[in-house]
């Protein structure tokens, strides 16, 4: 399975991500990440800056389910895929590293990396797309901004 372009700017967009990673009793554990991107044609990577549990998870189950939605258009994917932890030690970390750290200008340390590698791909939108198909994206931003009381300030 590929990233296709719709991925990728979904990725570009979001500001953050859901990773739900299962222990070996089969306890589910869902963790938000900010630091994540794509890499390749068929890897997301996330910077492990504070995940003690989703590592030691995917040390132990390699399964994982990754989730991000653009919260205004109410759009986004879900990701399933085999994950693996590259260590300092690990010679790609370096490359992969810098990727990460130009999205946290080297501001939070990176204890190893998560890749992902993608098995399953599908969309995440709003049921409102679907009950009502004439739902067009600038809506669904208005109506969220409404529904939360954003305000949204431009220097126009």
């Amino acid at each position: 399975m590929e990233l296709t372009q719709e991925i990728k700017k979904s990725i570009d967009n979001n500001v953050l991500c859901w990773l739900a990673t299962v222990s070996p009793e089969n306890v589910p554990n869902v963790s938000p990440k900010e630091v994540f991107n794509y890499y390749g044609t068929d890897k997301i990577i996330i910077a492990n800056i504070a995940s003690p549990q989703s590592v030691k998870n995917i040390n132990q189950c390699e399964n994982v389910c990754l989730s991000f939605i653009d919260i205004w258009v109410q759009k986004g994917f879900q990701v399933k895929g085999k994950a693996r932890i590259v260590t300092k030690s690990d010679s790609e970390f370096s490359k992969k590293g810098k990727v990460l750290s130009k999205m946290t200008a080297e501001n939070y340390p990176i204890d190893s990396i998560t890749e992902i590698t993608l098995k399953k791909v599908k969309p995440i939108i709003a049921p409102k797309y679907i009950l009502y198909p004439e739902t067009r994206e600038q809506e669904q931003i208005e109506s969220a901004k409404n529904t939360y009381g954003f305000i949204l300030k431009t220097n126009l």
